[in-house]
């Protein structure tokens, strides 16, 4: 506990504190050091940084798109920051965080979470900050690479299909919004009816249907809690595009936290079996990009663009 103790030191808030008048909980957290601060009746969450998470996020950033989510009211009120390191003093909400089951057991759960990143994406260009699916793929094997991790054969068989995926978004670009892009269920907290969306960490400009698409994987939605979740986005009349828009990002999704993983394993992280947890989330990324349907998708998301270009073309608007 030395790490909290020099911690709480630099924190102006507990300055005349004494160390046997706090009460320390570790929580859940796959790279960071987490902790509820409780003392003088008032509770707290302290963030310590994972190892080496400075060479995969920017914290400046981080702290400039998560304090504009507090004003908001979506994210929990930030008390302290240091950029430099990553350390965090938060509000503690008391609340339940969703879960796999939850999503399976209330179905009124995906709608609820879509909507609230909606309120997120719909905040306009707020964030500095852009977060590129490519560029971390590019900057995870950038770390591997300096680790000396080799890479699983399940990569170099999805390297391809991501090329593709890459191509069928470029052809079809989206307007950036501000975004979560780590819609992990643990991320989602409801209080009391309220749903607080916490840990900013990968936060910045991208395609919103990312959020949507990162929600779906690590939520385990089957296709009627994909359908929920995007018609209470889009509305009733989303079309067939914006669904396979949402699996491209759905493999890529798969492939970038693996990548993610066996960085964790490469840094001999204890808080998971992430060899185990990367190597999963290739298997399911090679399957769903081998799949009859991939194709499909792709040549749905290429053409959608191009449809658009048609459409504002006869009212008399040139595509761009």
């Amino acid at each position: 506990m030395d790490g909290v103790c020099s911690a709480l030191a630099r924190i102006a808030l507990f300055k005349d504190v004494r160390p046997e008048a706090v009460e320390l909980e570790p929580l859940d957290s796959l790279t960071n050091a987490t902790y509820k601060v409780t003392t003088g009746g008032l509770a707290y969450t302290l963030r310590l940084p994972g190892k080496d998470t400075y060479e995969y996020v920017d914290r400046a950033a981080e702290e400039h798109n998560a304090r504009i989510m507090a004003a908001t009211g979506v994210n929990a009120k930030v008390l302290y920051f240091d950029a430099t390191d990553g350390t965090m003093l938060s509000e503690f909400v008391e609340g339940v965080s969703m879960t796999e089951t939850r999503f399976r057991d209330e179905p009124e759960a995906p709608a609820r979470v879509a909507l609230a990143l909606k309120r997120v994406h719909r905040l306009g260009p707020v964030f500095k900050s852009r977060f590129d699916v490519f560029a971390m793929i590019d900057v995870y094997l950038g770390i591997l690479r300096k680790l000396g991790a080799p890479l699983p054969e399940d990569y170099h068989e999805v390297e391809q299909g991501a090329r593709a995926v890459r191509r069928a978004l470029d052809a079809s670009p989206m307007p950036l919004s501000p975004c979560h892009n780590d819609p992990w269920p643990a991320n989602f907290l409801d209080a009391g009816g309220r749903l607080y969306i916490i840990d900013w960490e990968f936060s910045g400009m991208n395609d919103p249907m990312w959020d949507l698409g990162d929600l779906s994987v690590e939520a385990g939605f089957e296709p009627e809690q994909d359908r929920v979740m995007i018609e209470a986005y889009y509305g009733a009349a989303a079309s067939l595009a914006l669904y396979s828009r949402l699996a491209l990002y759905k493999a890529l999704s798969d492939l970038l936290w693996a990548l993610w993983g066996l960085i964790q394993h490469a840094n001999d992280n204890p808080r998971n079996d992430f060899l185990t947890y990367a190597l999963g989330r290739l298997g399911r990324c090679k399957a769903l990009m081998g799949s009859t349907e991939f194709g499909s998708h792709l040549d749905a998301v290429r053409a959608h663009r191009q449809e658009t270009i048609r459409d504002t073309s006869l009212l008399g608007f040139s595509g761009t």
